[in-house]
């Protein structure tokens, strides 16, 4: 009989995991996007499944009515609250749980940043040294910037802001990544920007703003990664693939334990 694994997704990470875990013929894949994007990350295999769950108790009534046999969150780093309810619902249905995380981007040589715990600390900590901003936070948190009217922002995101979200002043660009050195490069110049704020999403679709900025000595306001639960994690999608491999063994030799 197969396992059935959920991967809580709408990364490029998670979609890579969908093909990638299909392709085990002891696992039948579901992804669960959030569907926040219009343009999400869609697996191309498995069962898609799109909404949220109604918190810790309805993912866990999930867990408990697909049945679903193991839980990988690779859901973005920012998306702390779908990640806190993974890991109370796996628990409480004992179901084996593993979050895919991307590594975060560390400081090197030449990078002015400015490390910051929340958007509203970002926000502040533009106050009297910038003029122009590149925007790089997506469009939930648009907000938190609205207030600034002495600062112009250009500000980036995959989907426009929903009707009535104050947003600052500036121009909205909708792009997604990954984005190239020679045109983040360009971007900069055009648009003559001071200074950048960004999550630390980690990754590599993004990082070359970062690249650039620390070319042109531009300073990064980076918002930290919230907190999250102290559970088993990996780094890439082979981390995931063999932690489906060692469940699926353990599960055998489980099997072989019982029929002796």
């Amino acid at each position: 009989m197969k396992k059935r694994l959920l991967i809580l997704g709408g990364t490029g990470d998670a979609a890579e995991l969908a093909a990638r875990a299909s392709q085990i013929a002891e696992i039948e894949v579901v992804s669960s996007l959030a569907g926040r994007t219009q343009q999400p990350f869609t697996p191309k295999t498995g069962t898609v499944r799109i909404g949220g769950f109604g918190g810790a108790a309805g993912l866990a009534a999930f867990l408990l009515d697909r049945p679903i046999d193991l839980l990988i969150d690779a859901t973005h780093p920012f998306a702390a609250q779908i990640s806190a309810n993974a890991a109370v619902a796996a628990a409480e249905c004992n179901v084996p749980y593993l979050m895919l995380v991307r590594p975060a981007w560390e400081r090197v040589e030449g990078d002015r940043w400015i490390e910051v715990a929340s958007h509203s600390e970002a926000a502040k900590a533009l106050l009297g040294q910038s003029q122009r901003v590149f925007l790089t936070i997506g469009r939930q948190e648009l907000a938190a910037f609205a207030g600034l009217d002495a600062i112009w922002f250009l500000m980036r995101a995959i989907d426009p802001p929903a009707l009535n979200t104050p947003v600052p002043n500036g121009k909205l660009l909708l792009a997604r990544g990954p984005f190239s050195l020679e045109d983040e490069r360009q971007l900069l110049l055009e648009y003559k920007i001071d200074t950048i704020v960004s999550k630390n999403s980690g990754g590599g679709a993004t990082y070359a703003k970062i690249v650039a900025a620390r070319e042109q000595g531009i300073p990064v306001v980076m918002v930290q990664r919230p907190q999250i639960a102290d559970v088993e994690q990996v780094a890439d999608v082979e981390g995931a693939i063999a932690w489906l491999i060692k469940q699926l063994l353990v599960t055998s030799l489980g099997r072989s334990d019982s029929a002796s």
